[in-house]
């Protein structure tokens, strides 16, 4: 394992000041010294760096359109045991650690859930030991910056990359590869008889590699998270053919074929509401899958790995539909490069692809128009329109109706539908949770499952914990540490033993103080940036997540206005109410006017109720601006309720609930996606349970039934908070109420808010009373923190190793059917 002493530290870090910025130590500022520091630790790692990546027993390449990664500096130091050291030395040059790690940018990489599992896995994988790598874009400016502006969120670009550069990344030229857009595709056969597939008049896009050092914990095993960059390819690029468009016959032209390339790696999920937008987020999903697979088949050629031996080596991992071209793409490059009969080009990539679905939304599950990947992926679009075929024909063999072959078929009725495609050609496919995976099986991909259950399992989701606890919650760290000794932080099942402490008064109070702590740094944060005095006593109630109306921010708000009106009813009476500081930090995408709406709902009802001296404190709203990893870190370890209310079958697994719990939260939640396990962990006495079960949604989607306007006209308390949205109670509302109420009466309340927020309510009810007796709410606290373990992404990844990437293809998978 690496070690450093403090003096070769300074002297290092002495010379890279000198050679980079050639100046003293004394006139850099914070981000020249970050990027110093970056640098040092970058040639510390080099050679393990460099080691890491020879195969070892079989290599993995996740792919993800989204890895939210979060600060890497403490990160790593972490992982590599360096930070007491490197805070010293820096400490004798004059630098505070802590600033520097500060002035570190959160990579734009990723918006939710998504991309921060992507970087959980990533994490996990190199803490494991095995070569598991990372395939994405690197986002000039990643989804968007979020400021509020008359309460309503308005985007900005996000400018993280400190001057045009990421201190962690490491371009490679030398890597570069040539993606190939439109154009048209001929066969030409030669004299033998074979023939060659040739695309012509394509618009050639150079992809940039920049490579990101992933660190394992305290052991030798660095691995790569590759993202690239789109540009137009340099006159003397090698790989360009006389094929290529001429886009550079004029100046005029030219200038469009650098917005063409440039466009594709510059934001994440473009507004695909429209033509071009859906255009351009095909390009860039095409983009990243086609370079990483060039790079694997470079890399294997390089190894001598021959094509046939490709299921014994690799392993393609498709999270989630966006990466769903990686099965043509291999496809192609099996078929026109390497020469395949299409029998083996389809019998190695089945046994190469495995694909992770997270979600059940219709929406979510991505579907193209025919015409648009004609034109702008013509290859793509013949093979994946003969796997089609061949799929279509097999199932009619089978003796399968039409109607079912339709729902089964790849390409239906001009669009082409990803979820399908990748099932039809992974060799396993899982949900994220036990109830996410029973909803595929059962409902949403009962056809597919029917037809191949054995491809079918669940992997429950889990979080890094060295990020999620180690690092952004040091003092609860090193108390468990201090009553259960270090073996936990290798392995999260050893947290179990913290039970024995549940009895223990020192040990309860102890854990309180720590979570005090924590509240009282969040809320010096919160009134330095916000202008929000807020009490570190009151109950942190905190829902932090993407803003989407499934997750049902809506109810949490509509709940604060029946507690403000409660509040208002008492008079001068003192009403029996804890303190409550709800805390709210959320994206609303931008096109997705609804979530736009909670936001600025959410905003207007802070003000109103913050500023009501007749409220006494007894509540406070704080929505927290640009939600994000970083903030999450401050936040996470405050909170004391974690707020898990999507409408039940909607939340595939979630994991902001899993890093809550391991901090000491309690969770107020339906029995949705992975608050299920939660709850089979800790028992439903130590969370706070309440809402429609899964039966009863599937239900109503079926059979009907659901009446908003009925419960409205039936529970005054209820109508008064529902016309607050429309009736001027609410300041600087405006049109977004009015949206609101329309989605809640008008269009009939899609994800049941007010089906559940009575339950809810007594919930909260049930919060307050319990939070008043602090032994027992300590108990309940230290439970979820033991109980907590299982949830850690080394869990899942080692799940993952076990029993899809190194498990291979056994003798049950016949995915040669077609």
């Amino acid at each position: 394992m690496l070690t450093i002493n403090k003096k070769r530290f300074k002297e290092h870090f002495r010379r890279k000041m000198h050679n980079l910025y050639t100046q003293s130590i004394e006139e850099a500022n914070n981000e020249e010294i970050l990027n110093v520091l970056c640098c040092v630790i970058k040639d510390m790692i080099s050679r393990d760096w460099e080691g890491s990546r020879l195969y070892q027993e079989k290599a993995v390449f996740y792919f993800s359109i989204e890895f939210l990664l979060g600060r890497q500096l403490k990160s790593n130091l972490l992982n590599l045991g360096f930070e007491d050291t490197v805070r010293q030395g820096l400490k004798e040059l004059g630098i505070d650690l802590d600033d520097i790690m500060e002035a570190e940018p959160d990579p734009a990489l990723g918006n939710g859930g998504l991309g921060r599992l992507a970087a959980c896995f990533l994490d996990s994988m190199a803490s494991v030991g095995i070569s598991g790598h990372g395939y994405g874009i690197r986002y000039k400016y990643g989804l968007f910056e979020q400021k509020f502006v008359n309460n309503s969120q308005v985007e900005v670009p996000d400018n993280w990359l400190i001057n045009g550069a990421y201190p962690w990344e490491t371009v490679r030229p030398n890597r570069a590869v040539l993606v190939k857009y439109e154009g048209n595709i001929e066969m030409e056969e030669d004299e033998e008889g074979n023939v060659r597939v040739i695309h012509k008049d394509y618009i050639p896009v150079m992809a940039m590699p920049y490579d990101i050092p992933i660190i394992g914990y305290r052991n030798e095993c660095i691995n790569t998270l590759r993202i690239w960059k789109s540009e137009v390819p340099s006159r003397d690029f090698g790989k360009l053919s006389l094929y290529a468009r001429n886009e550079s016959a004029s100046y005029e032209e030219a200038l469009k074929h650098k917005y063409y390339a440039d466009e594709i790696s510059q934001t994440l999920y473009p507004n695909d509401s429209n033509y071009a937008g859906k255009l351009l987020r095909l390009k860039q999903e095409y983009f990243f899958v086609s370079s990483g697979m060039q790079d694997i088949f470079r890399k294997c050629r390089r190894y001598k790995i021959k094509p046939q031996e490709l299921p014994d080596k690799i392993a393609i991992h498709i999270n989630d539909t966006h990466p769903a071209l990686c099965i043509p793409e291999m496809m192609r490059i099996l078929l026109d490069e390497e020469g395949l009969s299409w029998d083996e080009a389809w019998d190695i990539t089945t046994k190469v692809m495995s694909y992770t679905n997270h979600t059940i939304l219709s929406e979510a599950l991505e579907r193209w128009s025919e015409d648009i990947m004609k034109e702008l992926l013509p290859r793509m679009y013949m093979i994946i329109a003969e796997i089609n075929s061949r799929y279509v024909d097999y199932l009619r063999g089978k003796g399968y109706s039409e109607e079912k072959v339709k729902r089964m078929a790849i390409m239906y009725d001009g669009e082409i539908r990803m979820a399908n495609l990748c099932i039809v050609a992974s060799y396993s496919v899982n949900g994220v949770a036990k109830l996410h995976t029973k909803l595929l099986e059962e409902e949403v991909l009962k056809d597919f499952y029917d037809e191949e259950p054995y491809k079918f399992n669940n992997k429950t989701n889990g979080i890094a914990h060295r990020r999620w606890l180690i690092s952004s919650n040091p003092e609860l760290s090193d108390l468990i540490t201090e009553l259960i000794g270090n073996k936990w932080i290798k392995d999260t099942r050893n947290l179990k033993r913290l039970e024995k402490f549940v009895d223990d008064e020192k040990v309860l109070n102890r854990l309180e103080k720590i979570k005090f702590n924590n509240k009282v740094k969040l809320a010096k944060y919160i009134e330095e940036t916000k202008g929000i005095k807020i009490n570190p006593n009151s109950i942190f109630d905190v829902q932090v997540k993407r803003l989407h109306a499934y997750k049902r921010q809506l109810m949490n708000v509509l709940h604060i206005l029946y507690l403000y009106h409660e509040i208002l009813d008492s008079e001068d009476m003192e009403i029996d109410m804890e303190p409550r500081t709800f805390i709210f930090g959320a994206k609303a995408a931008p096109g997705y006017y609804l979530a736009k709406c909670i936001i600025k709902l959410i905003n207007c009802v802070a003000d109103l109720v913050n500023n009501d001296p007749r409220v006494k404190d007894k509540i406070k709203v704080v929505f927290i601006e640009n939600y994000g990893v970083s903030l999450a870190e401050k936040i996470i370890p405050a909170a004391n309720v974690s707020e898990q209310i999507s409408t039940t079958t909607k939340e595939a697994s979630g994991t902001s609930n899993m890093k809550f719990m391991m901090n000491g939260a309690l969770t107020l939640a339906t029995l949705d996606g992975a608050n299920v396990e939660i709850c089979e962990q800790v028992g439903k006495e130590n969370m706070f349970l309440f809402g429609l079960s899964a039966k009863q949604v599937l239900d109503y989607n079926k059979y009907g039934g659901y009446s908003a306007k009925d419960l409205y006209h039936s529970n005054k308390s209820l109508a008064r908070v529902v016309d607050d949205l429309v009736n001027g109670f609410i300041p600087g509302l405006g049109k977004e109420g009015r949206e609101i109420y329309d989605a809640l009466i008008t269009y009939n309340d899609e994800y049941f808010v007010l089906r559940d927020i009575d339950e809810y309510a007594e919930a909260q009810q049930r919060i307050s009373k319990i939070y008043k007796d602090k032994l027992k709410w300590n108990k309940m606290s230290l439970i979820n923190i033991a109980n907590s373990g299982i949830f850690s992404s080394d869990r899942t990844i080692n799940e993952y190793i076990e029993d899809i990437w190194f498990r291979g293809c056994d003798e049950n998978v016949q995915n040669n059917i077609i």
